[in-house]
């Protein structure tokens, strides 16, 4: 009962992932990022070690496919999961197992993966990933709301979303840059881009507090581009 995306910016080899769900914190179970090293989506009655275990296996230097596969072969309930990784060179692999429900798949485009289970309909998982591919010209965060709104306006989950939730990292930084989560709300995504819009003209600064704080800004003065 999620829908997603993870995805390389060709650009600034930011690497990200952004989701949305029925289910509450979501956040908290899917999405893994490996700054420098690649991004995770571990789905379908998500198991978070997974994730771990695909967050350990890109650090050892495993290619996206390589990660995929010892995510599989280290569960006996694998055909309960739904998994996707983009590596830091672009490359993708996905796995969708027979248990995960239906409407389900995914869809591969040039360093992104769109992958989906309990949709509304077999157009969901498509429509993702032409939402992140449409504006290549915008940030990488940009383009994963934007993803998963074209995925609700193609019918979503047949179920009331609960909850969404962002990942960006940037090589070179060893956290993400992007963390935000809407984990109860009416309308998730629509809260998620919010979320987004406001903390936005923050990031930067915040970065730049736990990067070189002798030279950062102070929070009053980050906080006083917040755009309620």
């Amino acid at each position: 009962m999620t829908f997603s995306i993870a995805g390389l910016c060709p650009r600034t080899l930011e690497l990200g992932c952004a989701l949305a769900t029925s289910s509450m914190a979501s956040g908290a179970r899917v999405p893994f990022v490996v700054p420098g090293r690649g991004v995770i989506l571990s789905q379908a009655r998500s198991d978070p070690t997974l994730g771990m275990l695909g967050v350990r296996r890109l650090e050892a230097g495993c290619t996206a496919k390589e990660t995929v596969a010892d995510m599989v072969s280290a569960t006996a309930n694998a055909a309960w999961r739904q998994l996707a990784v983009v590596d830091q060179a672009g490359r993708v692999a996905e796995f969708t197992g027979p248990q995960c429900m239906a409407h389900k798949g995914a869809h591969v485009g040039k360093g992104a993966v769109a992958i989906g289970n309990a949709l509304a309909n077999d157009r969901v998982v498509a429509a993702i990933l032409e939402g992140f591919e449409a504006r290549p010209d915008r940030s990488l965060t940009d383009r994963l709301i934007m993803a998963l709104e074209c995925g609700l306006a193609a019918g979503g989950e047949p179920y009331p979303l609960r909850s969404a939730a962002l990942k960006v990292g940037r090589p070179g930084i060893p956290f993400p840059v992007v963390d935000l989560r809407a984990d109860l709300s009416e309308a998730p995504i629509a809260a998620l881009s919010k979320l987004w819009e406001t903390f936005e003209p923050m990031a930067e600064g915040y970065l730049q507090r736990a990067l070189d704080p002798a030279n950062a800004p102070s929070a009053e003065q980050i906080e006083g581009q917040m755009n309620f």
